[in-house]
C-alpha cells in the first residue's frame, strides 16, 4: 500500500518540481528589458551598472533573510571583501577581472565560511549584534591599514585589464554593464536553480519551524553554514564588480550605511522572491537620484516617507504587491467571460 502510494505521489512531486523551474513569461521580459537598457539608455549605462551591482549584492543577503531567516546587519563587511581584493589584485599587477571576481568571492567565501561558526550560534538579537560588530571591526581594519588599503582616501591608481583579455572598460560603461549584467545573470540562474530545487524548500522549513525541519531529518546546521557561505561569496563578487566597474574603492564599502541601505532595498523589493533585490534596487536608487536632484538639502525626507508607505501598504515588498495584481487579475478573467 504504502508503495502504491508513493508511486502515485512521485509523478505529482517531479510535475510540482519542473513547474517550479520552469522559466514564465514575465521573468524572460525581465531579463529582455535589461538587455534593451543597454540600446534604451546609452548614456545612463553606469548607473544602471550600479543598480544590477546593488540588485545583486541584495540577492546575497535575500538568500539568508528572506530564505533562511538570518538576520544582519553587517553584511557589508563581505562585500567590502570582495571590493578590496579585487582591487588589490590589480595593483599587484593581476588586472584580468574575470578571475578578480572569482578570487574575490573566495576570500568572501572563507570568511563568511569561518565567521558563521560565530553568527549561527545565536538567536536573532546576537546574530544582529554579532555581524554588527564584524562589520565595525572591518571598517576600522580598513581605516588603520593606510598602507594597504588607503584609508579615509580609498584605494586608489587601480586599473583593470580588458574581460578575457578582449574587452577594454570604456569611459560610457557599455563594457562594464554587459559585464555586471553577464555576471548578475549567470549568479541569478544559479541561487535560482537552488531556491527552486528541494534544498530551497528545506530552507523556508527551517526559516518556518527549525523543530519540525528537525524532524523531517533536514541537517539545520550544515544548511544555514552552506547558504551562509554561498550569500558571502555572491556579496564579494557584487563588491569586486563594484571596484572594477568604478576603478576605485572607498572605505565606505565596509559602512554600517550600506548594510542598512541594502536591508532597506530588500524590504521595499520583497524577501524570498529572488527578483526583490534587483526591483528594490532599481526603486530605491531611482528615487534616491530623483528627490536629491529635486531637494538636495531634504531629500532624505521624502525618501523617508517613501519607505513609510511602501512598508505599510506593501508589506510584502514590491514583488508581493505585483503578485497579488496578478492573482486579482486571474480571479476577475472568469467574471469577465461570463
Amino acid at each position: 500500500m504504502n508503495i502504491r502510494t508513493e508511486s502515485v505521489r512521485a509523478p505529482g512531486y517531479l510535475a510540482t518540481l519542473a513547474a517550479r523551474e520552469r522559466w514564465g513569461r514575465s521573468e524572460i521580459a525581465f531579463w529582455l528589458v535589461l538587455v534593451a537598457v543597454y540600446f534604451l539608455l546609452p548614456n545612463n549605462l553606469m548607473f544602471a551598472s550600479q543598480i544590477l551591482i546593488t540588485g545583486l549584492f541584495a540577492l546575497s543577503l535575500d538568500l539568508i533573510l528572506g530564505y533562511a531567516g538570518i538576520v544582519t546587519l553587517g553584511h557589508a563587511a563581505f562585500f567590502g571583501l570582495g571590493a578590496y581584493t579585487a582591487g588589490l589584485l590589480t595593483k599587484t599587477g593581476y588586472t584580468e577581472p574575470a578571475s578578480g571576481l572569482m578570487v574575490a568571492g573566495l576570500v568572501a567565501g572563507a570568511f563568511g565560511y569561518l565567521s558563521s561558526y560565530l553568527v549561527l550560534r545565536g538567536r536573532d538579537l546576537s546574530r544582529l549584534m554579532i555581524t554588527l560588530g564584524i562589520g565595525l571591526l572591518l571598517y576600522e581594519v580598513a581605516n588603520r591599514a593606510t598602507d594597504i588599503t588607503g584609508g579615509v582616501d580609498g584605494l586608489q591608481g587601480i586599473a583593470v585589464g580588458k574581460v578575457f583579455g578582449l574587452f577594454a572598460f570604456d569611459l560610457y560603461g557599455k563594457t562594464a554593464y554587459l559585464y555586471v549584467l553577464v555576471v548578475s545573470f549567470l549568479l541569478f540562474v544559479m541561487v535560482r536553480s537552488l531556491m527552486t530545487a528541494p534544498y530551497g524548500l528545506s530552507l523556508r522549513s527551517i526559516r518556518e519551524n527549525q523543530q519540525r525541519a528537525v524532524a523531517i531529518g533536514i541537517p539545520i546546521r550544515a544548511r544555514l553554514t552552506n547558504i551562509y557561505t554561498l550569500s558571502a561569496v555572491i556579496a564579494g563578487i557584487a563588491g569586486a564588480l563594484l571596484t572594477q566597474t568604478t576603478q576605485f574603492v572607498a572605505i565606505d564599502v565596509f559602512a554600517f550605511q550600506r548594510s542598512a541601505d541594502l536591508l532597506i532595498v530588500l524590504l521595499i523589493g520583497g524577501t524570498a522572491t529572488l527578483y526583490g533585490g534587483f526591483v528594490g534596487a532599481a526603486v530605491f536608487l531611482l528615487a534616491q537620484d530623483w528627490l536629491s536632484s529635486i531637494n538636495a538639502e531634504y531629500w532624505l525626507f521624502w525618501l523617508g516617507l517613501l519607505l513609510i508607505i511602501t512598508t505599510r501598504y506593501l508589506r510584502t515588498g514590491v514583488m508581493g504587491g505585483l503578485k497579488s495584481l496578478q492573482r486579482l487579475a486571474a480571479r476577475a478573467k472568469p467574471g469577465e467571460e461570463s
